[in-house]
């Protein structure tokens, strides 16, 4: 089938080319890139007034199945990834059972073919079951498909375990996606440690929780040789760290989440658990210098951390709800509006952060049918959207099963329009 996208302002981070032009679409590739295509095709999409970019790529997200399917399914998952204009998303290894072996990788990706609107590539968990004991199947998972591994959710605090893990990791061509967190410092902590939790009268989160472990996983990977990356990073410390990393020639990625560089707990208005995340909305100085890192190019991706909960779940005590919020639906519209809008980055610099460089972290950027990029031989993973339509943020008109946002009400810029996956579209904006 043959798909024809006419009138496009293309934007492609690979080839650094932005401008008008139309893109021929035959299945599960793009045929040709250029000026008035003269070509009959079964479909014909004005994007005029639109960007056409590189399908986004998200390298953290927990669609909850198998075990949870009360928060979120891989059917509803992906739509929600497909109304943000995500076309590969890659899910967390702690569903129950956690995902630690090559038959439970298998039987996960029987129900993506089933159920998922978007590519979904699986991430393997480190050790067994997440216990943090011993590693898991690394090697298995990785000839069945998995395309990182991470204990996400926790962190493996064994060193020798996770020395162990990372060889494999290396072994195997696999980058492993750390979650920071050292659990002996948290102590029942809910919110950042500064002035919201001292007034709701809860435990506060330091930043040493995040930032000891950051630097133990930098040195590990060092001396390794693991390609690490770093998941929602969100303290000041922990962009010095990335800085410091990249400057002598680690092998460190980034990725910060929308709602560390939107919210700090000076927004925090309520004792509410969509407040409730980990990590934790910081100081708004931590906040300033996410903003600085992502400008100054030392955060690497953006990255929702996409964490569905039942709204009754949500609705206990700080102490008591669970963390995380969902972002899928709202990521392209806070970036655009607190990083493009206030001319932190351009949008050629945060189409990058959304797909080709996530593509380039998980090595699907090379070769036919590769990702990140609108190149003729490209998946025809492509989303078009909007800079300039403003909207306001519904959680009641989700795909999601998960309401749990801070930013319901709020006023954004930036729409998904149009979502396509294999030459397919997949989601279209009414």
């Amino acid at each position: 089938m043959k798909l024809l996208i006419k009138n496009g302002y293309v934007i492609d981070p690979v080839s650094k080319f932005e401008g008008i032009r139309d893109v021929l679409i035959e299945d599960a590739c793009i045929s040709a890139i250029g000026e008035n295509i003269e070509e009959t095709a079964e479909q014909i999409i004005d994007a005029k007034g639109f960007c056409v970019v590189p399908g986004f790529i998200d390298l953290h997200v927990h669609l909850r199945e198998p075990g949870f399917e009360h928060k979120e399914t891989i059917a509803s998952g992906t739509m929600a990834a497909a109304a943000g204009g995500f076309t590969t998303i890659c899910p967390m290894p702690n569903t129950q059972p956690v995902m630690d072996s090559a038959d439970l990788i298998d039987n996960l990706k029987l129900r993506i073919q089933k159920d998922a609107v978007v590519k979904v590539i699986p991430v393997g968990a480190v050790t067994m079951n997440q216990e943090g004991l011993y590693p898991a199947d690394i090697s298995g998972m990785a000839a069945h498909g998995i395309g990182a591994i991470s204990e996400d959710g926790k962190s493996v605090m064994n060193t020798k375990v996770y020395k162990d893990a990372m060889l494999q990791a290396k072994a195997n061509h696999i980058p492993v996606f750390a979650h920071c967190e050292d659990k002996n410092l948290v102590c029942g902590g809910v919110l950042n440690a500064g002035y919201k939790a001292k007034e709701f009268g809860v435990n506060g989160i330091t930043s040493a929780v995040e930032d000891t472990i950051t630097i133990r996983d930098i040195l590990l990977a060092d001396e390794v040789g693991a390609d690490l990356h770093l998941c929602h990073c969100s303290t000041k410390m922990s962009v010095k760290l990335i800085e410091f990393a990249k400057q002598n020639g680690i092998k460190v990625t980034a990725e910060v989440c929308p709602h560390h560089f939107a919210l700090s707990e000076d927004d925090i208005k309520a004792p509410d658990g969509n407040y409730k995340m980990n990590p934790p909305l910081r100081s708004r100085e931590d906040m300033e210098a996410i903003r600085d890192g992502i400008k100054n190019g030392i955060i690497d991706v953006i990255a929702t951390d996409h964490a569905p909960h039942a709204e009754d779940e949500k609705r206990q005590s700080l102490e008591k709800a669970p963390f995380g919020i969902v972002g899928l639906e709202t990521a392209f519209s806070l970036s655009v509006t607190e990083l493009v809008r206030t001319n932190l980055i351009t949008p050629m610099q945060l189409i990058a952060m959304l797909s080709s460089t996530p593509a380039r972290i998980l090595g699907i950027d090379q070769g036919e049918g590769r990702r990140g990029t609108l190149a003729a031989g490209a998946a025809s993973d492509i989303t078009i959207v909007s800079m300039d339509k403003q909207y306001t943020i519904q959680k009641n008109r989700f795909f999601s099963m998960g309401k749990n946002t801070p930013f319901d009400g709020r006023e954004v810029y930036g729409t998904v329009e149009v979502t396509i996956v294999n030459g397919k579209v997949v989601y279209q904006r009414t």
